[in-house]
């Protein structure tokens, strides 16, 4: 075998392990944005679930709070917006103001002790609580999968594939400003 054969069947062994690496991470790439986009439908499962029990929540609260009304218009608004939300961000700023306008209307259940007597009431913040609790479990999820994806697109070397091919940002979620804040209900 010649010198040049030996260098072409080189250059051939090169090439073809250089297919096999940009294939596999542009498919790796792929599978961490689809985990990623697959996390964030889980975060809007329970979000659906969420909205589906507020308006059982709101009806069983109604009766009894008559001079709260500003608080099922909030809630009616929010919800109507997460409805009409497009963007990954446009949906987490709803979601926000749902769970903003939902934590009022838990401080005013708290302070009605009839309300809080009701076994319908308890029935439905029981379920409502534990939706939000596999909300906070989806979110913590989706984070993590846009961590390890988000990782993935800005290390070298499948840095420079993630902008041959177009892999943008996912953006991470984030509560909606003043969260932190718990709501106080007047009367």
């Amino acid at each position: 075998m010649t010198t040049a054969k030996k260098v072409w069947i080189g250059v051939g062994i090169v090439v073809v392990i250089i297919v096999i690496w940009l294939v596999a991470s542009y498919n790796g790439l792929v599978s961490m944005k689809e985990t990623a986009t697959s996390q964030w439908q889980q975060v809007e499962t329970q979000y659906q679930r969420r909205l589906d029990l507020i308006p059982n929540l709101v009806e069983s609260v109604k009766g009894v709070m008559k001079q709260e009304q500003t608080i099922f218009t909030e809630l009616a608004n929010a919800r109507a917006s997460y409805a009409g939300a497009q963007t990954l961000n446009d949906k987490a700023v709803a979601a926000g103001q749902v769970e903003s306008s939902l934590g009022r209307l838990l401080a005013v259940v708290e302070n009605y002790p009839t309300l809080k007597s009701s076994d319908n009431v308890q029935n439905l913040m029981t379920q409502l609580e534990g939706t939000e609790n596999r909300v906070s479990v989806e979110r913590q999820r989706f984070n993590d999968d846009v961590k390890a994806y988000e990782v993935s697109i800005k290390t070298f070397p499948r840095s420079v594939i993630a902008s041959m091919f177009g892999f943008t940002d996912i953006q991470y979620f984030q509560a909606a400003a003043g969260a932190e804040v718990a709501p106080q209900v007047k009367f």
